[in-house]
């Protein structure tokens, strides 16, 4: 019989580190930026993320905390979604610095703002693939009891997309070709997809 290990989240975990996040992952990271209403640009990582519909196409975060990132998204209704591939990792970890409001982390981190084609906010020239996204829903998130928490699910549809033309082989986008770095757990474990880590699996039919 496995011995298993078991807790309430209420009573704490008892180990050393949190292992919610790292059995839950490795996680897609949302590197997000967005415009304030005065023209301030903000970029910063969540690793609360993932895509929640296909069409249309609906991508989704959390803000624990009320962020710069959500007070811009609540004025502007739009943001972009910039993948973090591992050439990048270094300048999205400089982003996720806790600087002031107004600070601008394009320029923290030596990013290039890009003109996108349908939202104002800019996104990441040097990413390999941003979504321009508008504002579907804001929820905060609520405990068992009703009380609210300080954590808010930001839904975007997206509405623009923005491949680099090196990633599309035969009409084709192969996720690994990007090297797309995941959030693991702990205090500082990430991953890289390439292609010696991928498998093919066709569905029932």
């Amino acid at each position: 019989m496995k011995k298993m290990y078991f807790y309430e989240p209420k009573n704490g975990h008892g180990l050393r580190h949190g292992p919610f996040k790292a059995i839950i992952g490795p996680r897609p990271i949302a590197w997000v930026s967005t415009r304030n209403p005065n023209g301030v640009l903000n970029l910063a990582p969540y690793s609360f993320f993932n895509a929640v519909n296909g069409a249309p196409p609906i991508i989704a975060f959390s803000s624990v905390g009320h962020k710069d990132t959500l007070k811009n998204i609540e004025s502007t209704g739009e943001f972009v979604w910039n993948l973090v591939s591992k050439p990048l990792v270094e300048q999205m970890n400089i982003t996720a610095s806790p600087v002031p409001f107004g600070v601008d982390e394009f320029a923290l981190a030596g990013l290039t703002p890009d003109e996108s084609k349908v939202v104002k906010a800019p996104r990441v020239s040097e990413s390999f693939v941003s979504f321009e996204c508008l504002l579907t829903q804001i929820l905060q998130l609520t405990a068992l009891n009703g009380e609210p928490l300080e954590t808010w699910c930001i839904f975007g549809q997206v509405v623009g997309v923005h491949i680099n033309q090196s990633l599309l082989k035969d009409r084709i986008y192969y996720c690994a070709d990007a090297n797309p770095v995941l959030r693991g757990g702990g205090p500082s474990e990430y991953f890289e997809i390439s292609a010696s880590s991928a498998f093919h699996l066709a569905r029932p039919e």
